[in-house]
């Protein structure tokens, strides 16, 4: 049976309250916390620094997983492994060097992974595979929260997964596929089936009062997903 973790993102969460939110959704039932940190530059939206993904580390008992959403990325990449990050992923156009920026966050012992956006190629992972952890699918083009999921997002799942079983096969490395924008309770399991195994969803956990009955909902669809 497929391991699926559920990520919801705290750009959806009370930004006054962060601290508190992020112990609210642990309790709730999250597997990782996204940390989304855009710098209006990259997306046209700004979000938080460092010194907040570092203010929220004790509050996090799961791993902070952070997406940089800012260009360039270098110095980003070390300051958020130091202010405690357990996963960075990045956009391959926001470095000139894809496989030194991941080399960065290797070295820094964190987890590492790319963000293509819905309509980046994925053929640029496939001479950096030995050092992804994770590959996150935006399915929303990035900058803001609440953004319709676009269908044609299933069909990259798809050949992302067969690209990371290949993998796999050839080098017994399993490298996680993390779907971003869109998800909710009704469409989190046709995303699963297409082959992702992470989830992050944002207002459809922060934008109802029962956090725990929207994770719930989340893991009782994942629990009848059928692979292909």
């Amino acid at each position: 049976m497929t391991d699926y973790r559920i990520a919801p993102s705290i750009l959806s969460a009370d930004f006054a309250r962060l601290g508190e939110e992020v112990s609210a959704v642990i309790a709730a039932g999250a597997d990782w916390i996204h940390f989304d940190v855009m710098d209006n530059h990259y997306v046209p939206n700004l979000t938080f620094g460092s010194m907040v993904c570092q203010a929220l580390k004790p509050y996090a008992t799961v791993p902070m997983d952070v997406h940089l959403m800012v260009e360039p990325v270098d110095a980003m990449i070390e300051a958020f492994a130091r202010a405690g990050a357990d996963i960075i992923t990045f956009h391959p156009e926001a470095t000139r060097h894809i496989d030194r920026s991941l080399s960065l966050i290797k070295d820094a012992g964190c987890r590492a992974g790319l963000v293509l956006n819905p309509a980046t190629p994925v053929y640029v992972l496939e001479h950096v595979l030995d050092k992804l952890d994770v590959v996150l699918l935006m399915s929303v083009n990035p900058g803001f929260g609440g953004q319709s999921f676009i269908e044609q997002t299933l069909v990259k799942i798809s050949q992302v997964r067969s690209l990371l079983d290949m993998y796999y096969g050839e080098s017994g490395q399993r490298i996680l596929l993390e779907v971003d924008g869109g998800i909710k309770a009704d469409n989190i399991a046709a995303v699963a089936a297409a082959g992702a195994d992470t989830f992050v969803a944002g207002s459809a956990i922060f934008g109802h009062a029962d956090y725990a009955a929207q994770i719930a909902a989340m893991r009782a669809a994942l629990a009848g997903v059928v692979h292909p």
